[in-house]
């Protein structure tokens, strides 16, 4: 597919429940091309046009438009959209293969470096923070521009054989252009996407998509936070000494008085 037609695709996953009622205006707008795009996009996966596309998918989908969410103002359809969203990354979960895989690479590898540019800047700085709990060497890279490559060799240089990704909408260029050397200077590289179509999607080893909430004026990214809370916990699985080291920062913790109980 073409750049275009993967937006306008993973516009649709991320608003599985209702494109079979939109039409190709509103689906324009919220894939942010235009409508001839929507249209040409339809014949190109063989249907005579839009119209067609969208009688398929309500042939597929359930027959009455999901949620008795009518009476919901926005703020409760926004938090009642990530419940789907964080369904349909348990539903996803049912074959922990790809997620226990991950969490190999990830324990494997010293230096364990982290990259999340703009938007997804929290969920790796989350998860570098709970990560290094339990991993020897995480190195947590949030800043884009010239010193990334700079960041991505020194972890090289050092021992690293995988790079853990978070990329959420919108996708920065820097980040494909990073994975792109990651993977040049030979490192495996694990992606945390909100979809399959993202645009990270061809430049990544392991992709793990958790869809983002779209219903407010920024993404909600529930889903991408909770599978980076799965991938600690593959990762501790895959570090024979994680419970010690969890052991030892809670006893210095206590002795510091570091929380109030």
């Amino acid at each position: 597919m073409t750049p275009t037609q993967r937006r306008i695709a993973h516009c649709m996953v991320r608003r599985a429940a209702d494109a079979p009622f939109l039409s190709s205006v509103e689906l324009a707008e919220l894939a942010g091309v235009s409508q001839p795009s929507v249209t040409r996009f339809a014949v190109a996966l063989g249907f005579d046009g839009y119209p067609a596309l969208r009688r398929h998918l309500r042939e597929v989908a359930p027959t009455d438009k999901p949620g008795d969410t009518g009476s919901y103002n926005e703020y409760q359809q926004a938090v009642q959209a990530e419940i789907d969203n964080l369904r349909q990354l348990a539903a996803a979960l049912a074959d922990p293969s790809p997620v226990s895989e991950a969490g190999r690479l990830l324990a494997a590898s010293r230096p364990l470096p982290v990259l999340g540019l703009r938007a997804a800047t929290a969920q790796a700085a989350g998860f570098s923070y709970f990560a290094r709990k339990v991993h020897p060497d995480v190195r947590l890279l949030d800043e884009g521009g010239t010193m990334l490559a700079d960041r991505i060799d020194a972890a090289v240089r050092a021992g690293a054989s995988a790079l853990l990704c978070f990329a959420l909408p919108r996708h920065p260029r820097e980040v494909v252009d990073a994975l792109d050397y990651a993977r040049t200077a030979g490192l495996t590289v694990v992606t945390v996407a909100d979809s399959a179509f993202a645009p990270v999607a061809h430049h990544t080893d392991l992709l793990l998509p958790a869809p983002v909430g779209t219903g407010l004026a920024f993404d909600t990214a529930c889903a991408p936070m909770l599978l980076g809370r799965v991938l600690l916990e593959a990762m501790c699985d895959a570090l024979p000494d994680a419970q010690a080291r969890l052991e030892q920062f809670d006893a210095g913790a206590a002795a510091r008085g570091l929380f109030v109980e």
